[in-house]
């Protein structure tokens, strides 16, 4: 089967074109002849050798594809040869076909074409069990989502604001921040014009915040929090390490959590599925929500697609042609 590998730590010129024989599903899995595979950036990450893929998971990046199944493990009923479906995947995604633990795959709701499926599964895992089941936002809550734009972002303003929240973003340019008021936020902040925590303080502060950029930004989080306000984090692009006053966590009773999807037992990532597919497929499928697509390429070229998300410049979701 045709792959993307990649050759070395380094930049997007490193994935490179490849083929590796075509393996079985194992019992309890699921083989995928993939359509279109979703880039994130864990992919960049661990291309540039900064983030090791579990133990027993492919070297290939990708961690979401859409297809048809193509062949089905022992044990698995749920699913037969040919039926569509999108998927997490613990890697391999940039490639011809996938396995993956079958209770980690969702039918592609009805409506929806292959393309926009595979952009779906490693945002809406992520969003929902961050914002949802970690974080506990309820109706009515101010939400706030740094990185307003990204596929992250894009997904989370439209179930916050499905859900009731009160929606506000972070962006860097103001395109994007008309973007993410289109997709249902109240107010979007262009963070190279606008402080977001004195804009935030004007509507009372957050009572959630998502966060990706970590860094600097972590105490500037804290001082915005509202009284009982949560932080979730779940990717440090400005860096891991930064001093926190704790004095503020105890005296206005704020949480700091956050978790990555990837590590996750199969199980916890299976009950993540059984939720979307309980609370969230239906908003999909009735069009109340919906990926946002910025631009398709093909498998061949996955060095450009890296290449624009790592300059930022997209909206939405980027797509690999399989």
């Amino acid at each position: 089967m045709r792959v993307v590998e990649i050759s070395e730590s380094g930049g997007p010129d490193v994935l490179l074109p490849g083929e590796r024989d075509i393996a079985l599903p194992r019992a309890g899995e699921v083989q995928i002849k993939v359509a279109y595979a979703g880039v994130n950036r864990p992919d960049a990450l661990q291309r540039a050798g900064l983030y090791n893929p579990p133990k027993g998971a492919s070297d290939l990046p990708g961690l979401e594809a859409s297809g048809h199944i193509s062949a089905v493990g022992a044990g698995v009923t749920a699913w037969a040869v040919g039926d569509a479906v999108c998927a997490l995947l613990p890697g391999g995604g940039y490639a011809e076909f996938v396995n993956t633990p079958a209770a980690h795959c969702l039918p592609v709701p009805t409506g929806m074409e292959l393309r926009e499926a595979a952009c779906l599964p490693e945002t809406y895992f992520t969003v929902w069990s961050n914002v949802f089941m970690r974080g506990g936002l309820k109706a009515g809550e101010r939400f706030l989502v740094h990185g307003g734009s990204s596929g992250i972002g894009t997904t989370a303003i439209q179930l916050a604001k499905v859900f009731g929240a009160r929606v506000f973003a972070t962006a860097g340019m103001d395109a994007k921040c008309a973007a993410c008021v289109e997709l249902g936020a109240e107010r979007a902040i262009n963070y190279r014009d606008e402080d977001f925590v004195e804009v935030m303080k004007e509507f009372g502060g957050a009572d959630l915040i998502l966060d990706m950029v970590g860094g600097p930004y972590i105490p500037r989080n804290i001082k915005v929090l509202a009284d009982d306000g949560r932080l979730v984090q779940i990717a440090f692009l400005q860096g891991p390490q930064v001093e926190v006053n704790f004095v503020q966590l105890m005296t206005r009773r704020l949480t700091m959590t956050g978790s990555t999807l990837r590590p996750q037992s199969d199980l916890a990532k299976a009950r993540i599925a059984a939720e979307l597919r309980e609370h969230v497929w239906p908003l999909l499928e009735a069009g109340r929500v919906a990926p946002v697509m910025d631009q398709e390429f093909a498998l061949e070229d996955a060095s450009k697609a890296h290449a624009r998300m790592e300059a930022s410049a997209h909206i939405g979701k980027i797509v690999l042609r399989v």
